[in-house]
């Protein structure tokens, strides 16, 4: 997954909602599962489309995104 973008926005995926790249799971999804305490590997356990490197680097793009704002 190296290079390639982790996050794909397509009217015709969803309505253009927010998904992981080559899949139909919204990014939301990672985040609410966050924030209701389950963890990564729960995560993709119900979502078997969407691999560890994946999430992982949606985290890390969200988590740089964050930090730059509040420098």
């Amino acid at each position: 997954m190296e290079g390639q973008e982790a996050i794909v926005i397509d009217p015709e995926i969803l309505g253009g909602t927010p998904v992981f790249a080559g899949t139909r799971v919204p990014v939301q999804a990672l985040f609410d599962y966050i924030e209701r305490d389950y963890t990564l590997a729960e995560f993709i356990e119900c979502f078997p489309s969407v691999t560890r490197e994946m999430a992982c680097r949606v985290l890390d793009q969200s988590e740089s995104a964050l930090v730059s704002l509040a420098s």
